[in-house]
């Protein structure tokens, strides 16, 4: 099936593995907050075990050095897209509430950005990303 929307994340190539993990759970937990069509239907599973429910649609992920992704960011806001952030001052809190204060305090173009989400129409969000890779 083709989606006529389009789900990218896109994490900062120098993190190291378990950052760019968290970074990528955190930033899919976004989409699916925010943007309630991206979530499907519960499972159940043979012997009648519920399980919760998954974005409905494949999520790509790519990795791009820190100008890249800046980049990347810029276009997606440009476009009018639905993006999420994740900064470098997020890997010291440790609550949603200070995460929020953290990004609040700084202007969008000194984001320390380390990972980004980007939903929105397939084409939008192609023409944001074009020229990153698919992380390995």
């Amino acid at each position: 099936m083709r989606f006529s929307t389009k789900i990218g994340l896109v994490v900062r190539d120098d993190l190291a593995a378990w950052k760019r993990l968290n970074v990528t759970a955190f930033l899919s937990g976004g989409i699916a907050g925010a943007i309630g069509e991206t979530v499907g239907l519960p499972y159940r599973d043979g012997s009648g075990v519920d399980y919760l429910p998954m974005l409905r649609q494949p999520v790509l992920v790519f990795t791009a050095d820190a100008g890249a992704l800046n980049r990347a960011h810029g276009r997606a806001l440009g476009r009018g897209l639905r993006v999420g952030v994740y900064t470098e001052e997020l890997f010291g809190t440790d609550n949603d509430a200070d995460n929020r204060a953290a990004v609040a305090a700084v202007p969008t173009e000194k984001l320390a950005l380390v990972g980004i989400a980007v939903y929105g129409p397939r084409a939008d969000v192609d023409k944001a990303l074009k020229g990153l890779t698919l992380h390995p």
